[in-house]
């Protein structure tokens, strides 16, 4: 991957995820307790080996660009390697970034510098552990000039995604852009092809697309036409993608033992976290004995800026009490910092410093950053935003109609709650 760079595109508003990213763009958006989303990005880039990286973000990016001054200055220039942040510089016009095309073609000079043989597109708010030598690998063997990640997925969320239509040997021979009536795939009528909107080009053919085409979109614009002229394919990602890890289990008599996997069962998975009911899926996954996403794997490490908090504490074990007060998690990830005082945290994902006070419950919820919960609270089913403060009998995800009155409910009944919902 010597002579490959990546460009990840981190710049969207995130308009679906609001009020999420009131103050931050979609990469910025915690994850998994300690993580932003753009970390799963960069550790698959440095897990496939990929150390040329130039990050393009865009609005409300002083989070993003903190998050990886701190955390991600890993990069040795001596050996050639480098993360580079590149905000909108205006160098061909005064305007900000108008796609995802138009994002490198602003940034052609940051390209050649490098003259890299091979130009990888990432986004910066996808869910998957990917590894792009196995990607570069099909590329090469198929002589394209460019090849798009796809993905099989239900036809009844196609309208969300672009859709490709393929030959026996995964050459693209149509691209439909969030269609209403898709192609299936393969004569599969409940499945389709879907682009995840990673990509990777040639370079001298991408460089000279850009040059020669002023339109912005890579999925609306550059990639359909490329079909006309250049050979294109889809990479099947399910099929092709495997991740080898370190798994644990337990042999006859509970004693724990590991053993390495070829292709562990999160090589199949992805999710592009676009709405707050993926956001939130995307986070459960992360709980449970056998988590569908697994953050624990040690020859695929996920890596990010670690805070310094003192850690997890549980406090109180009255389990006999006429009112039970017992601290304790439950199928849950919990973050440093955080205080559980005789509350009830059940498949949840809680972030740095979060306290979580007596006779409390809270189920199937992500909370993020410097929250208060009080005392007798229930909560089920919500995401709460940082700084929360929660007062002590609130009920939140118990009774949903109540909830709309108040607070942002998704359409599959998360309740979303942030620090202005209970500002006096």
């Amino acid at each position: 991957m010597k002579h490959t760079l990546a460009v990840i595109m981190a710049g969207g508003k995130g308009k679906r995820l609001m009020p999420l990213t009131k103050d931050r763009s979609k990469p910025a958006i915690p994850f998994g307790g300690i993580y932003l989303l753009i970390d799963l990005t960069l550790s698959n880039c440095i897990n496939s080996e990929v150390y040329k990286i130039i990050v393009l973000p865009q609005y409300k990016s002083q989070t993003l660009m903190q998050h990886l001054e701190e955390g991600w200055n890993i990069f040795s220039r001596d050996l050639g390697h480098y993360l580079k942040i590149a905000p909108p510089q205006m160098m061909i016009g005064e305007k900000w970034y108008q796609g995802t095309a138009d994002s490198i073609r602003q940034n052609v000079h940051l390209v050649e510098q490098e003259s890299p043989d091979h130009m990888l597109i990432l986004s910066g708010d996808h869910v998957c552990k990917m590894d792009y030598k196995r990607f570069k690998d099909f590329h090469e063997s198929c002589d394209a000039d460019a090849t798009i990640a796809a993905m099989e997925l239900d036809k009844d969320i196609a309208s969300q995604y672009g859709i490709l239509e393929v030959n026996n040997q995964f050459q693209v021979l149509g691209f439909q852009e969030k269609p209403q009536n898709p192609k299936c795939f393969h004569g599969d009528n409940d499945h389709v092809l879907v682009s995840m909107g990673i990509y990777l080009f040639k370079t001298h053919i991408l460089m000279d697309l850009l040059k020669n085409d002023d339109r912005s979109d890579f999925g609306r614009h550059i990639l359909p036409d490329m079909l006309k002229k250049f050979k294109v394919m889809a990479y099947p990602y399910r099929k092709e993608n495997k991740i080898k890890d370190i798994v644990y289990f337990f042999g006859d008599e509970g004693e724990r033992q590991e053993g390495i996997i070829e292709s562990i069962r999160d090589s199949e998975y992805w999710r592009d976290v676009g709405s707050l009911d993926s956001y939130w899926n995307a986070n459960m996954d992360l709980t449970g004995v056998d988590p569908h996403f697994n953050l624990y794997g040690q020859l695929w490490p996920i890596r990010t800026f670690q805070r310094q908090y003192p850690p997890v504490k549980t406090v109180f074990a009255q389990e006999s009490n006429p009112k039970p007060r017992v601290g304790k998690a439950i199928d849950s990830l919990v973050a440093h910092g955080s205080i559980l005082s005789g509350s009830t945290v059940r498949n949840c994902v809680l972030s740095y410093n979060v306290f979580v006070q007596s006779w409390s419950i809270v189920e199937e919820s992500v909370v993020m950053e410097n929250v208060n919960i009080g005392r007798h609270c229930k909560i089920k089913k919500a995401i709460i935003s940082e700084g929360v403060k929660i007062p002590p009998y609130t009920e939140i995800g118990v009774k949903p109609q109540k909830d709309r009155k108040r607070f942002t409910v998704t359409p599959r009944g998360i309740t979303v709650v942030t620090k202005e919902n209970f500002q006096t």
